[in-house]
């Protein structure tokens, strides 16, 4: 199993910035753990991917939040984060944590609680 615990969300006002973190602990060593990213959904919307980061540190970001965000990870802690600047309305959303590990060949995902990020004009 592997527990996700997700920091860093809050209100903020436009053109502000925030870091989102999650720390991912494993009860099972034999886990690894692959790709790791973000995703959000606003109000009446669909969950939606926001960025993720390859073990290998390749990054994929969505459009509406490319040369604002950064994707980073830290293997050693099992941590990915989120950097977020230039933060506007339209970010406001509820930011899930999502880790896709690897058990003896099998893919598993594991989803944050949430972290609510809310943005001012």
């Amino acid at each position: 199993q592997v527990q996700l615990v997700e920091s860093g969300g809050g209100l903020v006002q436009a053109g502000g910035s925030l870091r989102l973190s999650c720390a991912a602990s494993r009860s099972i060593f034999s886990i690894s753990i692959n790709n790791m990213g973000w995703y959000r959904q606003a109000p009446g919307k669909q969950r939606e991917l926001v960025a993720d980061i390859t073990s290998g540190a390749s990054t994929n970001y969505a459009d509406s939040v490319k040369g604002r965000f950064t994707i980073s990870r830290d293997n050693a802690k099992n941590t990915v984060y989120l950097q977020m600047n230039s933060l506007n309305p339209e970010d406001t959303a509820v930011y899930y944590c999502n880790v896709r590990t690897t058990r003896w060949g099998d893919k598993f995902d594991y989803w944050g609680q949430g972290t609510q990020v809310t943005v001012s004009s």
